[in-house]
């Protein structure tokens, strides 16, 4: 299952948690600042620890802050991480 979404009807297309609206570059500005996993995950409730996970590992683009779409993870399932 996809664990991050875009969805130009959703944050004007800005790459989101699944079912929820927060923004992935969220978890990548809390770590940035010193912040940790758990901090982040008790800002966010709604994101599973799962999906955080699985975001840390999505490769990101030449500016190191937006998530690229289509990245399949790795793994016997070949689970797709990010989805349009």
């Amino acid at each position: 299952m996809k664990v991050i979404v875009k969805n130009p009807d959703i944050l004007g297309g800005t790459p989101v948690f699944r079912g929820t609206r927060v923004p992935v570059q969220v978890l990548f500005d809390y770590l940035e600042g010193g912040e940790t996993l758990e901090d982040f995950l008790e800002g966010f409730p709604t994101v599973s620890r799962e999906s955080a996970v699985a975001a840390l590992g999505a490769p990101i683009n030449a500016d190191c802050r937006q998530v690229e779409s289509g990245v399949k993870v790795g793994g016997s399932n070949g689970r797709e991480l990010i989805g349009r």
